[in-house]
């Protein structure tokens, strides 16, 4: 600790010590060129349609990240994971044992969802992911983009504008506005090989060596198209990534008494599965007991007392109420496991989950190209094509549940979950000058799809004929946006910009079903259950469940294939009044084919109070459409929920059962924002300072409720339970209005002396969340009861406490000759967990009652040599310390199965992670 504490205080006192330096070298006499300040300014052009300005006199704040230098020494290799690291105000980490979710990422900008933040390539809208998050992870019920689709080896750099910008932009840009430029290099083939993994005693079930190892291969060319200007540029990045493995040991019972005799009978070659379908209805029940009395013999470690209750039991259901679990204690069953582990030969680490980050193999193909038709037109594409295929586990089915069969699994199995998640994109465009006006025309499609493959796993109901494998359906999201876009600007004053412009949008979105198997259930005829037949049961007589397990198919009643439309006109103009005053007004209009219009306005200022010193503030109206996923979306999974595994229904905002319910249909979200700031430049000291606060208001904010338990809602909507064969529902509804405010801070500074370039950068990110007012509840769920579940306490930490309201970062990037060397420290705030618990062991569960995770500082230091000017090697390590959260509490660990959290947002649970990485250019 005493080490971290020394790095992380030389890091400040370095950065302090050059600002010291900085202010005091005017006045010593030093030779001129020693000492070389960079005088040359990052530009901006997200945040305004006036064109590229510095940034500190852009009048929104604009956070500018040059990943085609930074590429070269970073740890992190994809997009989310380096903002993660670099932009205190984004929150993105790594989720596990979350379905789909493993695979993708949820971002987040200022403490808002993932759908509250719009993402641009090449100023272009990028489309959303066709996954919708619906498990306990922060950003639940959103819908975001996908950015691990895009190669961060393709870009030049990204800008993240910090305002709302609904009113400029569109639906989404409540938030802010991630822009992503592309790379358009030419004459060389540049690329790099990174080979790294987590090196942490915590790797493989906390037994130690090294996990989660990780290849990947970037490639990147581009050439010249004509003598105009024209260029394409091309990259390939291919990433191999293992899973990491978290859990702890495995605590819980797994065997019961019955799954001991089970095996002393298949060591015979009987096995009792195969001796019935149905137990309550079996012919050759006397054979049944015969065997159970002959074989619990030989299970030596049953008591004498156990040993007289089974042979003197002679009916199936006499020896079901001898042998049924709840006969013993837990102590008892753990005896049981512990001895029956002992005679197969086994650990109880055998039954572990795989908690951590999932299998992963990603490849991505990105173009970018431009060509001149005429002196003042060019035309333009860009896009790629991703296919991404994932695996991670899901929860063990032990062999003491009714979910496995025994028959064919004697051990239990740990079922996956597969995706193979496809993104396509392609936009194409004319843009140039026509008298003066600046135009640009284009097409913008997306897709993205997730199929899943579930492995490792089986239909219960269908016993020995069960496959282990089943195509379990997916997802589908398309979008298709046409651009035109005016600009020009007149010289009055001290310069006018006027902008204007239209959008119209498509989208498409589409749940396949999957095959009959992975979602049907079956009776003992083999045939699909109707409600009346006689279902195949275990031996304890409990009905066998149907569908796959873990992740059960979406059904034909589930498949949907739906679309709407939305056009837009907005106008922006840009006045700048004196070279001192700057004032920005845009206005947007935007009708939905499916829920109405909305019209949304924005005004900007900057005011130059000093040559250095600008003061900037913003007010704007925004709105977020429902996403056709969220109006959408239905299905049925299984979700851990309150330590139970419960098949729960999402069903679509439009159907019968939210009829039933009287739940209000999907509308827009609509936002208040306002922020206010300055910035401050020292150029003798190479120094820049800004400092933003900034406020929104969400109304009618849109989200997933919690599951509504069947015995909780009305008679008549218990009969459509039983109908659909649920325990419990959710839906998405405009279930809440919130406030969130906060403070940016940023700290730039640069100095360059005797061949020595050294960049220091500080930010600060605070911010909170909270819901005000009512739960707009309706119909038959307006009961104080069941507004408790439309928005519950754990969806209220989801939303407030579940991502860090304080982050920080202090970088310093250090450069002489061939060699450059980072340093970067990254404050995480303390977090909640979503879990209610007995925290303070009272004995007391208070209904607000949850853990406290507590702060940490990640220290990331690499460094890179380079030995040509064609080749260099950089190596590093993230997570210098190894610092993990905090451990969870004994209650949320599900049996010493997930050590750290699964339901917040800081930095991750995979430890130490070094890298090499060899970087190339011819």
């Amino acid at each position: 600790m005493n080490n971290k504490k020394t790095i992380l205080s030389a890091s400040v006192l370095f950065f302090l010590g050059v600002f010291t330096y900085g202010q005091e070298k005017d006045s010593i006499k030093t030779n001129k060129d020693s000492i070389k300040t960079n005088t040359v300014e990052e530009v901006v052009v997200l945040g305004s349609r006036a064109g590229a300005r510095s940034k500190v006199d852009s009048p929104v704040p604009v956070d500018v990240f040059n990943v085609k230098e930074s590429s070269i020494i970073l740890p992190q290799t994809n997009i989310g994971q380096i903002l993660n690291a670099v932009a205190p105000s984004f929150t993105s980490t790594i989720q596990t044992n979350s379905d789909g979710t493993d695979h993708l990422d949820p971002a987040q900008l200022r403490g808002l969802g993932p759908d509250q933040v719009l993402v641009l390539v090449n100023g272009k809208r990028r489309h959303t992911s066709a996954l919708v998050n619906v498990n306990g992870t922060p950003g639940r019920g959103t819908v975001g983009t996908d950015l691990n689709a895009i190669p961060s080896f393709a870009l030049n750099r990204i800008e993240v504008l910090r305002d709302g910008a609904a009113a400029q932009y569109g639906s989404d840009a409540i938030a802010g506005v991630i822009n992503l430029d592309l790379k358009r290099d030419t004459g060389k083939l540049a690329g790099q090989i990174s080979y790294g993994g987590n090196l942490t005693p915590t790797a493989n079930d906390h037994t130690g060596d090294f996990d989660g190892q990780n290849i990947q291969l970037d490639l990147n060319y581009g050439n010249k198209i004509g003598t105009k200007g024209g260029f394409f540029n091309i990259t390939w990045s291919s990433q191999f990534r293992n899973p990491t493995y978290r859990a702890g040991t495995e605590s819980g019972p797994i065997y019961n008494p019955y799954n001991a005799i089970e095996q002393r009978a298949l060591n015979d070659g009987v096995n009792l599965s195969s001796l019935f379908t149905n137990i309550g209805s079996t012919p050759n029940s006397q054979q049944i007991v015969n065997y159970i009395h002959q074989y619990a013999q030989n299970v030596s470690y049953f008591s004498q007392g156990l040993q007289n209750d089974i042979q003197g039991a002679n009916t199936i259901s006499a020896l079901q109420n001898v042998l049924k679990s709840a006969n013993f204690t837990r102590e008892q069953l753990n005896y049981f496991t512990d001895q029956e582990l002992a005679y197969r030969g086994q650990t109880r680490k055998d039954f572990n989950m795989q908690v951590g980050q999932s299998k992963l193999n990603n490849h991505q193909l990105f173009v970018n190209a431009e060509i001149p038709v005429s002196d003042n037109w060019k035309v333009y594409t860009f896009g790629g094509y991703s296919i991404r295929h994932g695996i991670s586990g899901g929860f063990y089915r032990r062999p003491s549940e009714n979910r496995t069969f025994t028959g064919l699994y004697p051990n239990g199995y740990l079922p996956q979950i597969g995706t193979d998640i496809q993104d396509i994109s392609l936009a194409a465009g004319i843009k140039g000058k026509w008298e003066g006006w600046n135009i640009d025309f284009s097409n913008t499609y997306g897709q993205n799809s997730f199929t899943y493959n579930i492995q490792n796993t089986g239909n219960t109901s269908l016993r020995f004929a069960s496959p282990r494998e089943f195509n379990a359906g997916g997802l589908r999201f398309s979008q298709n946006t046409i651009n035109l876009d005016f600009s020009k600007k007149y010289d009055v004053w001290e310069g006018i910009n006027v902008a204007f412009g239209a959008e119209h949008r498509y989208e498409n979105f589409k749940i396949t079903q999957g095959e009959e198997a992975s979602y049907a259930t079956y009776d003992v005829s083999g045939n699909v259950w109707n409600g009346n037949s006689v279902r195949p049961t275990d031996f304890f007589g409990a009905s066998l469940p149907g569908g796959s397990q873990v992740f059960n198919g979406f059904k034909p009643g589930n498949a949907v294939d739906k679309n709407r439309q939305s056009v837009a006109a907005y106008a922006d103009v840009e006045f700048n009044f004196t070279n001192w005053l700057l004032v920005d007004a845009a206005a947007r209009y935007e009708n939905y084919s499916d829920f109405g219009s909305t019209f949304n306005y924005k005004l900007a200022s900057r005011i130059k109070v000093a040559p250095d010193f600008n003061v900037r503030f913003a007010g704007s109206t925004g709105f977020r459409a429902p996403s056709i996923h969220q109006i959408y979306y239905n299905v049925t999974s299984t979700l851990f929920t309150n330590n139970q595994l419960l098949e729960v229904g999402t069903f679509s905002n439009d159907s019968q059962l939210a009829g039933l319910l009287d739940m209000p249909k999907l509308k827009q979200e609509t936002s208040k924002s306002a922020s206010v700031g300055f910035t401050y430049r020292i150029p003798s000291a190479s120094l820049t300072f800004t400092a933003d606060g900034y406020f929104t208001r969400i109304d009618n904010r849109i989200i997933l409720t919690d599951q509504f338990l069947k015995a909780s809602v009305p008679q008549k909507a218990q009969e459509a339970y039983d109908q659909l064969g649920i325990n419990a529902a959710q839906f998405f509804t405009n279930a809440i209005d919130t406030e969130t405010k906060g403070v940016d801070v940023v700290i730039s500074h640069n100095v360059r002396f005797s061949g020595i370039k050294l960049d220091n950068n500080f930010a600060i990110n605070l911010n909170k969340t909270k819901q005000v007012g009512d739960i707009h509840s309706a119909g038959l769920l307006q009961s104080p009861q069941l507004e408790k579940v439309y928005f519950s306490e754990k969806s209220r930490v989801y939303l407030e406490e579940a991502v860090p309201r304080v982050k920080a970062s202090l970088s310093h990037t250090l450069s002489w000759k061939n060699t450059s060397l980072y340093l970067r420290n990254t404050y995480f705030g303390k977090v909640t967990g979503a879990d209610i618990i007995d925290v303070n062991g009272d004995g007391i569960i208070d209904f607000n009652e949850h853990q406290q995770i507590g702060d940490k500082i990640i220290t990331d230091l690499s460094a890179a040599y380079q030995f040509t000017k064609n080749v260099g090697l950089t190596l590093g390590v993230n997570n210098l310390f190894d610092i993990y959260p905090t451990k969870n509490l004994t209650a949320s660990t599900n049996n010493d199965q997930f050590i750290y959290s699964r339901s917040t947002s800081q930095f991750g649970q995979n430890g130490r992670y070094v890298f090499a990485r060899l970087n190339f250019n011819f």
